[in-house]
Parts: C-alpha cells; sequence; structure tokens
C-alpha cells in the first residue's frame, strides 16, 4: 500500500512534491491550533467537568503533600480513572490566566493537536507523505473528534494516548525484530499513558499481543516454530525496560492503580458491571436501558456519526491492510505487522463492544480513540487510491481531487454551523442534526447550558431586572455545576420549579417543554440544544418528561 518516494521515476522531483505536502501537513496543524487558540472558551462544561476538575486539584495536594493527603485515592469513582490530564490542567491553572474551565478545554485542544500530528505521521510513516495527510485532514475534519477533543477531559485525551502508544507500536514492528532504544521508551510512555487514563488502555497491550501471534505464524511457516518463538522471545526482553518505563509512567497518572497489584484489574471489572444505576438513552428511536444496548449500537453509530468520506476510505483501508498484511513477502514482515497493529487498533475494541455488549451510553465517546487509526486507513486508502488514478490520466485525478475536497469541506461546514456544539454532528446519512435528533441523543453533555446562563445573565442585565429574595432561582434539567459555575453566587439551582424564577431546559427527550413564557433558546441548524423560560407565578409539576429518571445522571 505505500509508496516509497525513491521508486518513483524522478526522485528529485518526488522529494519537492513530498516535501510540499509536508508544508500542507504542517500548515493545517498551524491553522487548527489557531482555531483552537481563539474559540476554546467558547466550550460550555459538561456533566462530569466540575468533578474532574476537583480531582486534579486532589492529585495535585496528593504530591504536594508528599503522598499525606490521600484523598485523591478514594474520590468518588473517579480514582478508578487516571488523572493525567485533571492533574495538568489543574497546574497549568495555577500558571494561565484563563480560570480553571477554560484552562482545561485549552489543555483538551493542546492534546487533540497532539493526537493530530501523531496521526500524520502513522499514516507518512505508513504509507508516504499523501497519506499522512489524508489522514490529518480526514481527522482533523471530523466532529466527533474535533469536538471532544475540547469538552471531554477522559475520552478525548485518551484517544489521543492511544495514537501515541500506537505510533510506538508500528515503529516497533517496523523495527522488527530489534527495536531501537528510542522506540522501546516511545513504546512505555505510550502505553503507560494509555492505561494511565483509562483502562481501556489495556487494548493497545491486546493489540501487541495479538500482532504477535500474527508474526509467530509467518516466521513458523518460514522456517519452524521454535525459531520463530526465540526470535520473538528476543524481541520482547528488549521491551523489559520499556515495561518498567510503562508501570513508572501509568504510576505517575493514575497513583490508585499502584496501591496493590490487581488495582487496574479491579477497574477494569468495575467498569464492567453494574458500577451506575442504569438509565434509559434514546437509541433508534426508542428509549433502551444501557444495560440492554443492542449489538448494532456502536456500528449505527459510527456509520451515523463519522464524515461520508472518512467512512468511505477507512472501510476501503480495512481492506487494504487486510491485503497488505496477508502478502507473501519475507523481507517485510514487520512492515506487515504493522499494518495489522493498525488494523487491530481501528477495529477490534468495535468488535468487542458488539460480541460483550457492556454498558454503553452518551453516543460513542467511548470508542473516539478508535477514530484517528480509522483516519490512517483511510489516508493509506487514498493514497493506494491516487496512485491507481495517476495512470489514468488528469481527468481521473483531478475528479478525484474535486471529489475529495467536497468530502473534507462538508464536516468542515458542519464543524463551523454547530460550533461549540461539534460533538453533536451527524453525518447526511442521518439526515444531520435535524434528521437525528427525533431518534438519537445530541447535547449529551450538556453543553448547551452554559451558553443558555450567559444568555439568562444578559437578559436579567438588559431588562435591569432585580430579584425579590435578594436571589434568583432557576430550575435546571440538566447539569447543574455548568450553571452554577456560569451565573454565580447570587443564583440558587434546583431541580424542583416550585418557586423558581426561571426554568433551563435541554432539548433532550428527559427535558419537559414548559407552559410558560419561552425568553429564548439556544438552536443550531434549526435543532433546538437548550431552552429558557419565565416561570415567576407559574405552577410547574416537575422538569422531567420521563418517571423516574435518576437526577444524578440527569
Amino acid at each position: 500500500m505505500q509508496v516509497a518516494v525513491d521508486s518513483l521515476p524522478f526522485p528529485s522531483k518526488a522529494i519537492s512534491v513530498a516535501r510540499g505536502v509536508d508544508t500542507v501537513a504542517i500548515v493545517a496543524l498551524v491553522l487548527v491550533a489557531a482555531i483552537a487558540a481563539f474559540t476554546f472558551r467558547d466550550y460550555g462544561l459538561g456533566w462530569d467537568d466540575y468533578t474532574q476538575s476537583q480531582y486534579g486539584e486532589l492529585l495535585l495536594s496528593l504530591y504536594a503533600s508528599g503522598f499525606a493527603d490521600k484523598r485523591a485515592l478514594s474520590f468518588v469513582n473517579v480514582y478508578m480513572y487516571g488523572g493525567g490530564f485533571d492533574l495538568l490542567a489543574a497546574l497549568a491553572a495555577k500558571l494561565l490566566p484563563f480560570g480553571v474551565f477554560a484552562t482545561r478545554r485549552l489543555i483538551g485542544a493542546a492534546i487533540g493537536l497532539i493526537g493530530l500530528f501523531v496521526t500524520w505521521r502513522l499514516g507518512r510513516r505508513l504509507g508516504g507523505p499523501t497519506a499522512g495527510l489524508v489522514a490529518l485532514l480526514l481527522l482533523a475534519a471530523c466532529p466527533l473528534y474535533y469536538g471532544h477533543m475540547f469538552i471531554n477531559s477522559k475520552d478525548g485525551p485518551f484517544a489521543a494516548i492511544m495514537a501515541l502508544a500506537l505510533l510506538g507500536i508500528v515503529r516497533a514492528f517496523d523495527e522488527y525484530p530489534r527495536a531501537s532504544p528510542a522506540t522501546i521508551a516511545l513504546c512505555g510512555v505510550g502505553v503507560g499513558l494509555a492505561i494511565g487514563s483509562r483502562v481501556l488502555g489495556g487494548f493497545a497491550v491486546v493489540d501487541v499481543l495479538l500482532t504477535l501471534i500474527f508474526i509467530i505464524f509467518v516466521r513458523s511457516r518460514e522456517s519452524a516454530l521454535k525459531p520463530a518463538l526465540a526470535e520473538c522471545g528476543s524481541f520482547l526482553t528488549a521491551f523489559i525496560p520499556g515495561a518498567i518505563l510503562a508501570y513508572l509512567v501509568m504510576a505517575m497518572v493514575w497513583p490508585w492503580s499502584v496501591l496493590a497489584p490487581l488495582n487496574p484489574l479491579r477497574a477494569a471489572a468495575y467498569f464492567s458491571h453494574d458500577f451506575e444505576k442504569p438509565w434509559r438513552e434514546l437509541f433508534d428511536g426508542r428509549l433502551i436501558p444501557i444495560t440492554q444496548m443492542p449489538r448494532s449500537y456502536a456500528p449505527t453509530l459510527i456509520a451515523l456519526k463519522l464524515p461520508e468520506l472518512m467512512l468511505a476510505l477507512g472501510i476501503c483501508g480495512i481492506v487494504g491492510a487486510v491485503i497488505a498484511a496477508a502478502r507473501n513477502d519475507r523481507s517485510k514482515v514487520g512492515r506487515r505487522a504493522a499494518f495489522v497493529s493498525v488494523l487491530l487498533a481501528a477495529i477490534l475494541p468495535v468488535l468487542l463492544t458488539i460480541i460483550a455488549r457492556p454498558y454503553i451510553y452518551n453516543g460513542i465517546r467511548h470508542l473516539v480513540f478508535v477514530v484517528p487509526p480509522f483516519a490512517i486507513l483511510g489516508g493509506l486508502a487514498a493514497s493506494w487510491i491516487g496512485s491507481r488514478l495517476r495512470h489514468s490520466g488528469t481527468a481521473a485525478v483531478a475528479a478525484a481531487s474535486l471529489a475529495f475536497v467536497a468530502g473534507i469541506a462538508s464536516p468542515i461546514f458542519d464543524i463551523v454551523r454547530l460550533h461549540p456544539y461539534e460533538y453533536t454532528d451527524y453525518n447526511h446519512l442521518a439526515g444531520g442534526v435535524r434528521g437525528a435528533q427525533a431518534d438519537f441523543m445530541l447535547d449529551y453533555w450538556g453543553l448547551s447550558l452554559t451558553q443558555a446562563s450567559r444568555r439568562l445573565l444578559d437578559y436579567i442585565a438588559e431588562s435591569h431586572q432585580t430579584p425579590e429574595n435578594g436571589h434568583w432561582t432557576v430550575a435546571v434539567c440538566g447539569p447543574h455545576p455548568p450553571v452554577l459555575v456560569a451565573l454565580g453566587p447570587q443564583f440558587s439551582i434546583t431541580w424542583d420549579p416550585k418557586g423558581a424564577d426561571f426554568a433551563m431546559q435541554l432539548g433532550v427527550f428527559y427535558c419537559a417543554k414548559l407552559d410558560a413564557p419561552l425568553l429564548f433558546k439556544i438552536a443550531r441548524d434549526g435543532v433546538v440544544y437548550a431552552r429558557v423560560y419565565d416561570i415567576r407565578g407559574r405552577t410547574i409539576a416537575s422538569l422531567l418528561t420521563v418517571p423516574g429518571i435518576d437526577k444524578t445522571h440527569y
């Protein structure tokens, strides 16, 4: 699938073209960084931001106290997650002038950019400059990835870190059977950060083990099983320092994980069972308990959430990677194994979700980490298709280039139109957010309540109103901490609309449309994300539409 520069008919011209393609990739990264720098303050808070920020402060206190302050090791249930992002954000908030929550958005964007850079380098390593550029553009123009890199302190950074771990793994197999010290160190840092961020980072280890089985199978067919096993053993022995480094990095960002040897396994068991009171979520037009989601959940949402071009090229890339791995080329077993590792990174988590049916909810945020390797596969497919089209004439190349530009431009228009709610996007197969709103969750993170709170403050200031009792009471259907942070101490927040002055409702199935004057609404592309009502003097029985919803989640 890779087209080597020095194999082209005019090497000097090819090198010049490669440098030009790399320059475009660098410009794209700089452009995304500039946009992030100007827009990171636009993103509201979600359900977990307040708690996660507290976790970061507790981790700082743990280290600053010389491990005397151990509150971080038992804080609600977040101690079972790694806290690398929260620790870094808490530290950065003390150094930067933006405040805690804006800093968290900025740090998320920075880590997301690292994920974009790593995706570019991975695609380039496996398929050349064009493959790297296309992989970068596919990922940067993916609203799911772009949105989560700002708003999600768990799944967004985890996706970038898993890409970093994959880069180390691909390099290691590319160098098989003798990995360089730099590659071993990269693997150690990447895998340690991955497992230290979420226990799902164990997928990186599984990918390695399955790829090693592939190598042993290929090598044993070439010679015999015993030398193949000996070669694999020698390869793994060199990674002992890398494994130690991974453990130390994991301990640094997830201190609870090393309090007992089996703690990571305890976390995995905890999150795979009844760790929370189950609730219902909207999927395919039905309200389904998250413990009973159908096997079609993940593949359906992947098909509807990823941009059409990424989806098409990614599927082609999967086929191409299988072909590249299956080629009987004895001299390139490491390169074939590298394709296997990327293939596993993209599809294995989805396959296990289909088979095991774990707790899954909030769209496919838990699977954002498969999007970078999927983009890499798409970049490889685009490079391969482009190399074939060059033999078909200028017209074919021009037509394919126009189709590619249109395919990239479409999700970028969605990103601009939906900002700062890019993560809610659905592709044209679902009819966009308008077509998806009746069947699937949109603003499940509750981001729109921050913007609604800002609008409410403007409304009160412009109308020169003052509260009768010295403070305003706002009944909120959705996460309360974001509203408290945005409105300030003059406001009381409650679930009970009785006696409240205003009601703030997310535009989701469990929040009722109220019979009261509508002050304003937050909308994108014709879809209402939040509403604010004046309910003074009104009798409102409930903010909810579905009886029995657990308010600790909703």
